[in-house]
């Protein structure tokens, strides 16, 4: 019998590195499954349709600075705030105001991403001017707001 000895030789350091990068592929696709794989039905019916909290329009409120008028508009679907603005903004106003402007893109970014005046945040750098803009942006969403049945009162 002839046979021949073959000698393979395994080094640990490649052992270790294919091993590591065959469990990064399984997990890889286990991910790739998880994310791709339409959800159940199920789920997307448990989700509720928020009921109508606005009436759809848009609702302005006047605020005065330095005797100029400056217009808060908010526009509003029966279910979102969709957007919030300042018009009839002055040169004026904006120069003897200059924190007036970021103030606001900021208030107005966080309320269309939160739908609510709830946990707004503000710095104590323009902790009036966000003030003063957050009473104006809350005075047109209660413009807004549908209003709530009352109780008619009991004959007697």
């Amino acid at each position: 019998m002839s046979s021949k000895t073959k000698i393979v030789v395994l080094h640990l350091k490649e052992l270790i590195y294919t091993g590591i990068f065959a469990l990064l592929g399984i997990l890889f696709i286990i991910l790739l499954i998880i994310m791709f794989v339409p959800k159940d039905k199920k789920e997307n019916s448990a989700v509720e349709t928020p009921s109508a909290s606005y009436v759809p329009g848009i609702y302005t409120t006047s605020l005065i600075l330095n005797d100029n008028a400056v217009d808060v508009e908010v526009t509003v679907d029966e279910t979102n705030i969709n957007d919030i603005r300042i018009v009839n903004l002055d040169e004026a106003v904006t120069t003897m105001f200059p924190l007036l402007e970021p103030s606001f893109d900021d208030l107005a970014s966080q309320i269309i991403k939160s739908q609510s005046l709830e946990g707004i945040t503000y710095s104590d750098d323009n902790k009036y001017t966000s003030m003063v803009l957050l009473n104006a942006i809350k005075t047109s969403l209660e413009k807004a707001a549908l209003p709530t049945p009352t109780a008619s009162p009991s004959p007697t």
